[in-house]
């Protein structure tokens, strides 16, 4: 839960960043669990207009300041395309950070914490879980969407704002020196689960020698591609903007396709301890794979086609093994609800991870098909 921000400091917050306008209230805003999230009210020319004040979780993101200039560029090339294709409102289709009066991209108040300030877009609305097949097909499209207005983005290179984000051969090491310190102690009491992952990890490094390889080129990525990170419009229901670009930087388009695969076409939650419940949702892989190719076919090449559905084994897979490492570690990265909680999910992702393997040749066979439409 986001500590408290006294109206006070909302408002001298507020009047260092370069928003002119008279302070009305603030109030927190959302429910994500990494920044501190406040919606503004300012009088602007006799009008009440609404901003997010967020302060940056520096404890994740340790250096803002490369976070910050991620956003403003890939924000800024998001408008120039947006503009260059007659695009309307694109001031509701893009966010818009605003910097300090100094210049800044952000404002660091007196305990160290770092606040930025963006345009809240009107009239839109998100959804926590995706709910049907074509909730499922507007996520893959959007985000495939997403990553194609980014292909051309200038150099430099992107800041990898979590570095080793989505490289699962390095969680795979985190996760056997999890295994080997057994902080906890724990690892007699789930052998079964360790074994799963041990005989999967020739999976770990696919990815990432395909990259090294040059066989799929390196994109940028979401790297949180879920739908409660899309805004829709409240009326038509349209995908109006991508939210949450804290984690977007260097990546496989995959990292974004397999996680969708992951959290979107699951027949349970993820901490769903009855594993009869768990098993890939084929008519929802379908839909994601129609959304997704819709827009990525155009630039995915064969390969990354190829690996569309490993990538759903793959990163679930890779969070598996997350969850069962912090559960040999004693439960220090994950919050938990009780004491088997990591473990829970951990045989929960094995076991989604085990339908998969299962459903594959129909999965490709899916893939083959509406890959074919769409080219």
């Amino acid at each position: 839960m986001q500590s408290t921000l006294s109206t006070t400091a909302m408002a001298r917050i507020t009047a260092a960043i370069a928003v002119d306008g008279q302070f009305i209230s603030g109030s927190p805003f959302g429910s994500g669990h990494i920044n501190d999230t406040y919606r503004i009210e300012l009088l602007q020319e006799g009008k009440q207009r609404n901003y997010i004040l967020q302060r940056i979780n520096t404890a994740i993101f340790k250096q803002p300041d490369e976070l910050m200039e991620n956003i403003l560029r890939v924000t800024n090339h998001q408008r120039h395309k947006m503009a260059q294709q007659h695009a309307t409102d694109i001031e509701r289709r893009c966010l818009q950070f605003f910097p300090t009066r100094n210049g800044a991209h952000f404002f660091n108040d007196s305990d160290g914490g770092c606040w930025r300030m963006c345009q809240l877009i009107e009239r839109t609305r998100t959804f926590d879980i995706i709910a049907s097949a074509e909730q499922a097909l507007l996520t893959a499209a959007s985000f495939a969407r997403f990553q194609k207005m980014l292909i051309d983005l200038p150099g430099p290179r992107l800041h990898e704002t979590i570095p080793n984000f989505h490289h699962t051969a390095s969680r795979f090491t985190d996760f056997e020196q999890a295994l080997q310190q057994n902080r906890a102690g724990r690892a007699a009491a789930c052998q079964p689960d360790i074994d799963f992952a041990l005989q999967r990890r020739a999976l770990a490094p696919v990815l990432i020698d395909l990259m090294k390889s040059g066989d799929i080129p390196e994109r940028i990525t979401h790297n949180d591609s879920k739908l409660n990170n899309i805004l829709l419009d409240e009326s038509t229901g349209e995908a109006i903007c991508i939210i949450d670009l804290d984690t977007v930087m260097p990546g496989s388009a995959l990292y974004d396709f397999g996680d969708m695969v992951r959290s979107a076409s699951c027949t349970a939650a993820e901490d769903e301890s009855d594993l009869s419940k768990v098993q890939i949702d084929l008519a929802m892989f379908n839909a994601l794979v129609e959304g997704y190719l819709s827009e990525a076919a155009a630039f995915l090449n064969p390969v990354e086609i190829n690996h569309l559905v490993f990538s759903g084994k793959l990163i679930t897979f890779e969070q598996g093994i997350r969850f069962l490492g912090d559960y040999l570690n004693g439960d220090t990265y994950y919050k938990i609800k009780y004491p088997e909680h990591n473990l829970v999910r951990a045989r929960n992702q094995f076991k989604l991870v085990a339908s998969i393997e299962a459903h594959e040749p129909e999965m490709e066979e899916m893939v083959r098909r509406i890959s074919n439409q769409n080219y």
